[in-house]
């Protein structure tokens, strides 16, 4: 009888809490990356911009010139003020991810902890013989929800803690927006949308065609990325490179996702991406499976509700009649392809990338 795996499996809610510290994570680290190349960008814009306008307003004599003069200074204080803001957002940022980072570690380290002690609980009680064999189990049992009640009132600490140092971060993030001038470089309240002829809404606003079964170009990239790691094979103790070492059907999946552009966070459960849908307006149920098309992913199981009722996740490859082709992490250890009966009975629902 494996008992780690037994342990693992009371442990659920801790082995939720270091899936969803994983994600922020990632998400945090990459806005600090991003927030840091545009202050860098930003100063180098606002040393070349005040030097050039120096220059043609030394040479610039005339009606228009104090016009320019002060059009000048003001793009050079927009650009000063926007490379400040996103300094500091990097700043804020950082401090955040360090925070995520150190939270994830935490609960590693107490679900590690958890697992090997209550796994040798139940080792000792299996290893009782004769009459007393059940009570001795049922104690080990015993012994180990209590294990689980104490470490997971630990590891929610360690989540309270993290979201407490993430509200106050937007908190001070949002306050930067109001040092941040209308400049055209970043304005965090612009909205940049295009009205296509052919409906007159805002691109934004469209819903996916969710009709067509052929992949869009958004598909094709997704299928083409999920291909390219046929093959993959996890490491020891469920080691990958998508995500967590847990399983990782989810985190490829999200993970092929993301390196299409999608905006969705890398998510280790599967329940998770079909809430994300959800959210967006992409999700479908059971019943409109034909739906499905290249590139979206479908959830096998019963519901989101637990990783017991969703099992498993799919990038859809093609769908020919009532037979889908997947491309699936963590199926036999590696990203493989498989092929479905696009049926209610396998599969709760699918969601649209957007």
């Amino acid at each position: 009888m494996d008992t780690t795996r037994i342990a693992r499996q009371f442990a659920e809610q801790m082995v939720e809490h270091r899936n969803r510290l994983a994600g922020k994570a990632e998400d945090a680290q990459r806005a600090h990356a991003a927030l840091d190349a545009t202050h860098k960008l930003l100063v180098e814009h606002h040393g070349g911009h005040k030097t050039a306008a120096g220059t043609a307003s030394a040479q610039w004599s005339g009606k228009t010139a104090d016009g320019f003069d002060k059009r000048a200074h003001r793009v050079t204080r927009s650009l000063g003020a926007t490379g400040s803001a996103a300094a500091a957002g990097a700043t804020i940022v950082a401090s955040t991810a360090q925070a995520l980072d150190g939270g994830h570690g935490a609960v590693v380290r107490l679900l590690d902890e958890y697992t090997t002690r209550a796994a040798r609980t139940l080792d000792a009680g299996l290893a009782v013989t004769g009459a007393g064999q059940r009570a001795a189990i049922i104690k080990a049992v015993g012994e180990v929800a209590d294990l689980v009640r104490a470490y997971t009132g630990e590891s929610a600490k360690q989540l309270a803690a993290v979201k407490t140092q993430m509200t106050d971060a937007a908190k001070k993030l949002k306050a930067l927006e109001k040092s941040v001038e209308h400049d055209g470089y970043a304005d965090p309240k612009a909205k940049h949308r295009t009205t296509p002829a052919a409906t007159g809404k805002p691109a934004a606003d469209r819903k996916p065609d969710r009709g067509s079964t052929k992949a869009g170009g958004k598909g094709q990239e997704i299928t083409g990325i999920a291909r390219s790691q046929l093959g993959y094979r996890e490491g020891a103790g469920n080691a990958n490179k998508y995500g967590p070492s847990a399983a990782w059907c989810s985190s490829f999946a999200t993970w092929a996702w993301r390196k299409a552009g999608v905006d969705i966070p890398l998510l280790p459960f599967t329940g998770d991406v079909y809430r994300w849908g959800q959210q967006h307006g992409t999700a479908y149920g059971k019943d409109s499976l034909d739906q499905a098309r290249p590139g979206d992913v479908l959830l096998f199981g019963t519901g989101p509700q637990s990783p017991s009722t969703s099992t498993h996740i799919g990038i859809v490859e093609k769908v020919e009649g009532n037979t889908v082709t997947t491309i699936e992490g963590n199926s036999g250890d590696q990203v493989a392809r498989r092929t479905h009966t696009l049926s209610s009975s396998t599969f709760y629902g699918g969601v649209h990338p957007r």
